[in-house]
């Protein structure tokens, strides 16, 4: 890695916003220094670990985040660890560092999802363009799972007929044939169509 940085402080310093966060699992105290040193003066948080099992113990960021992990770890190795959070933590793209590298473990890795592989030693630039990569990669997941999130609680905020209602709607059926499946009035369709919008949030005119 070099250690050249850039003269001036990167503008994801200057944000007002809580700064994303780096994660850096590395057993090597040097490199994790070094890259806790680059990351904070590219203006992003970082919090290191020398072992997969000190990293599971770190609770899921609520912020745009990303993991620069060694491949080699003295308990589990940094592909264990990929697969072993691949579920709980899908908001988290993975960038691999390795002093040694093969085309096997690189398409395994690759295939697992991960955002970057490099072999060591790389330029600061390199590494620091697959982290801003992969934070963006986090904050759309983060933006669809908080969307989804909210469309899941608006859902449970009906009522059972409201409910049915939205889906005999959603299936294309009228008012009138609507309060047909469901033995009540047109009148009272409309009643529960303009609560299913207005808990839904739909804008729809056609709704």
């Amino acid at each position: 890695m070099s250690s050249a940085h850039a003269m001036e402080r990167s503008p994801e310093a200057s944000s007002a916003h809580t700064p994303p966060v780096v994660f850096v699992v590395d057993d090597d105290i040097s490199v994790r220094e070094s890259l806790e040193a680059m990351i904070r003066f590219a203006g992003f948080r970082a919090e290191t670990f020398a072992s997969a099992q000190a990293f599971l113990q770190c609770p899921l960021a609520m912020v745009p985040n990303c993991l620069v992990l060694d491949v080699s770890l003295p308990d589990l190795s940094g592909l264990d660890l990929q697969n072993l959070i691949a579920s709980e933590r899908t908001d988290m793209p993975i960038i691999f560092i390795t002093g040694y590298g093969d085309v096997p473990m690189t398409v395994r890795a690759m295939k697992a999802g991960a955002v970057e592989f490099l072999t060591k030693p790389f330029e600061d630039q390199v590494l620091l363009d697959a982290i801003r990569h992969g934070l963006e990669r986090s904050r759309v997941a983060l933006a669809e799972k908080a969307g989804l999130n909210a469309l899941q609680e608006r859902y449970a905020s009906l009522s059972p007929r409201e409910r049915e209602v939205m889906a005999l709607v959603a299936s294309g059926l009228l008012n009138m044939q609507v309060g047909g499946e469901l033995g009540i009035s047109e009148i009272t369709v409309k009643a529960h169509r303009g609560q299913v919008m207005r808990k839904m949030n739909a804008r729809s005119p056609t709704w």
